[in-house]
């Protein structure tokens, strides 16, 4: 058989791009080499009989500014989203913690004298994120609200600690900035990571961090209840080693990093695309556990209690020394950990009574360092007991996660370090990142605008880019071998 796209990987970026072709009319194959669709989109039983865990994205920020983006997937699947009541809570110390609420004016109520500086920094972009997001979560392009963006850039291109600084007097302030920040696995006294932190915080006062009841694979199933709908296949257990392996297609998508689609392609990709590509950096890994507990994590912040995501990292300047270690080459001993507690609002993970908890910190690429008792002291310093309701866990190396998705670059969950460069040029410089440097092969994973997290925007931009060159007659009218 032949296709007019053929979709290697199937990801949440892969499986957006087959939903955008197959909508438009196109026949469709997407290939996957693990047993099931999703990727970074995974949910399993790996501690105990009856939890359910997230193996990989749990928590979903974007997806209301993705419904900005008219006919994203990803925004539309038949999925029940949960809302926790508290979208984001920093723990300090002294019981003490930050909470990232449903608005600017709720989330400033608790942030003392830095509530109004809160309000003036988020309420212009959150009132504005229809026109914003777009903006944002899209390739290099000339805005179309150059007003709008211009401002977003002012405060976004400078490190989140200077920013961070400069807004705000008192640490909860301070802290909870620098922890959406933090989701940069980036340095946080380099540029560009408070955009990070503007448009992480802005999403939880949007969409409120919603997970998928049931856990995160239902989006994946879903996704692919739409592509089957379409008419578009989905085989599993396939693995690509070459071009040779694909029926005949008029485009070709990769949701792969460009490491993958080299060994795949290289020898069809143009030399200075080909060389970009091996230019291409990873960033940090993470050491990631799952936990099976025996009651709700015991806070000592109410805040903590009710929210679906806690950034476990201490003061500011606590997440700068710990965000910087892994560039260093260095672990650090009181590392930021990200941490979610998908069954605070969502019992459906769990037996009754009984909970589901992951976290996971940053080290350097590819490290084999055990991490556990780090992020459970961690933990346990804004949570005395946490270790007892401990009934089991999974601990997760970049090597593990790289053998669970071969995009998870040396547990690279960002698809690719997100410096400055590879944030405004990615994966190379090029007002066409999608293309992959020959004729009908394209690049949509992670590692393409707007970058890592399961919200399949670069699978989209890069199915935009294959109908726009159909439109414009650069791709042949029957399937090539």
């Amino acid at each position: 058989m032949s296709f007019d796209a053929v979709i290697v990987g199937a990801g949440p970026n892969g499986l957006s791009a087959a939903v955008v072709l197959a909508e438009a009319g196109l026949s469709v194959l997407v290939l996957e080499a693990e047993a099931r669709p999703g990727g970074g989109l995974a949910t399993a039983e790996v501690t105990l009989p009856g939890f359910h865990h997230d193996l990989c994205s749990s928590v979903h920020p974007f997806l209301a500014m993705c419904s900005a983006l008219h006919g994203l997937p990803i925004a539309d699947v038949d999925v029940r989203w949960v809302r926790p009541e508290i979208a984001v809570a920093h723990p300090l110390d002294g019981g003490r913690a930050a909470a990232l609420r449903g608005s600017p004016r709720e989330t400033a109520l608790g942030l003392g004298r830095d509530g109004a500086a809160w309000e003036r920094l988020l309420g212009p972009f959150v009132e504005r994120i229809g026109a914003l997001a777009p903006e944002l979560l899209a390739p290099l392009h000339w805005p179309a609200h150059p007003v709008l963006a211009g401002r977003f850039a002012a405060k976004a291109l400078r490190s989140a600690a200077a920013l961070a600084r400069a807004a705000f007097r008192d640490a909860p302030a301070r802290a909870l900035f620098a922890g959406c920040a933090a989701h940069a696995v980036s340095p946080l006294d380099a540029a560009p990571t408070a955009a990070f932190g503007l448009l992480l915080a802005a999403s939880a006062h949007v969409s409120g961090w919603p997970v998928a009841e049931g856990g995160s694979a239902r989006i994946a199933d879903a996704l692919a209840a739409r592509i089957a709908a379409l008419g578009g296949a989905i085989r599993c257990g396939a693995p690509v080693r070459s071009l040779a392996e694909l029926p005949p297609a008029r485009a070709v998508l990769f949701d792969l990093t460009p490491r993958q689609l080299l060994a795949i392609a290289g020898d069809r990709i143009a030399p200075r695309v080909r060389r970009a590509f091996r230019r291409f950096r990873y960033g940090p890994g993470i050491f990631k556990l799952d936990w099976a507990l025996d009651g709700p994590i015991p806070w000592s912040a109410p805040e903590c209690r009710r929210a679906g995501t806690v950034h476990v990292g201490g003061t500011l300047e606590e997440i700068v020394a710990a965000e910087r270690a892994p560039w260093e080459g260095r672990r650090a001993d009181r590392p930021f950990g990200l941490l979610t507690q998908p069954s605070v609002c969502d019992p459906t993970r769990a037996p009754a009574g009984k909970h589901v908890a992951w976290a996971y910190c940053h080290i350097p690429n590819g490290a084999t360092w055990d991490m556990t008792d780090v992020i459970e002291r961690q933990v346990e310093r804004f949570a005395p007991g946490f270790r007892d309701r401990i009934l089991a866990r999974r601990a997760w190396s970049p090597a593990d996660l790289e053998r669970h998705d071969a995009n998870l670059v040396g547990g690279d969950v960002a698809g690719g370090a997100m410096t400055l460069r590879q944030v405004l040029f990615r994966p190379r410089p090029s007002l066409h990142p999608y293309r992959a440097g020959a004729p009908g092969l394209y690049i949509g994973s992670a590692s393409t605008p707007p970058g890592g997290g399961a919200h399949g925007i670069c699978g989209y931009h890069a199915a935009r880019a294959i109908l726009a060159d159909l439109a414009a007659g650069r791709l042949p009218r029957r399937a090539l071998a």
